[in-house]
């Protein structure tokens, strides 16, 4: 029978078990999203994903287990969608429509529930040492993404070759994710948007010629 990834009892899991796996990480991640970790029970867990106690604690020890696992359910969706969305963004114009695209997306939700992984980093970081490192992967990867943006400009000649392509893929970052999180507070996506633009207006401020 197919096996794929190992089950925290150091077993592979079969097909079904893997099956099993991802509903239950599926479930969390939807419910901590809206409820925040703090404010999600394994319990609701269980509800929400149709498994049983004994199937759950078969793949989880506990629940910081289970919030290990949907950091990096939720990061990989996360990188995908960025690294679909920035892999071939090499104009300032292409940097604008990424900024329109995020935006738009969180106005669905009226800036509610922030960014998933921003979520994450407040509730986790200061108790989870694992979780807080697997973050901050996560958001060093997103930054190269930035990053890597800035450099096809300074390529294609848009930013000079003395731009701090680095910090201004942090500072780029830090305005995405401040923005998420006064949106969030504000229920009103004008606050993320004003955030990004500020940032975007600098970069584009130093744009050659």
């Amino acid at each position: 029978m197919m096996t794929t990834a190992d089950s925290h009892n150091g077993r592979r899991l079969t097909a079904r078990g893997a099956k099993t796996r991802t509903r239950i990480v599926t479930a969390a991640a939807d419910l901590m999203y809206i409820q925040g970790v703090g404010g999600t029970t394994l319990d609701e867990v269980l509800a929400a994903s149709g498994v049983s106690k004994s199937q759950l604690y078969h793949h989880f020890d506990g629940k910081d287990a289970l919030v290990r696992a949907v950091i990096d359910h939720v990061g990989q969706r996360v990188i995908e969608r960025e690294r679909d969305a920035l892999g071939h963004v090499s104009t300032l114009p292409g940097l604008r429509r990424w900024r329109d695209a995020l935006v738009a997306n969180n106005a669905l939700r009226h800036g509610a529930y922030g960014c998933a992984l921003g979520s994450l980093a407040s509730e986790v970081s200061d108790h989870d040492d694992l979780a807080r490192r697997a973050l901050s992967h996560l958001f060093t990867e997103w930054q190269g993404l930035l990053a890597g943006v800035l450099r096809r400009l300074q390529d294609s000649g848009a930013l000079p070759p003395e731009a701090p392509v680095d910090q201004l893929a942090t500072g780029l970052m830090g305005a995405l994710q401040g923005g998420y999180m006064l949106a969030q507070t504000a229920r009103d996506v004008t606050p993320m948007a004003t955030s990004i633009d500020m940032a975007l207006a600098h970069i584009e401020s130093l744009s050659a010629g």
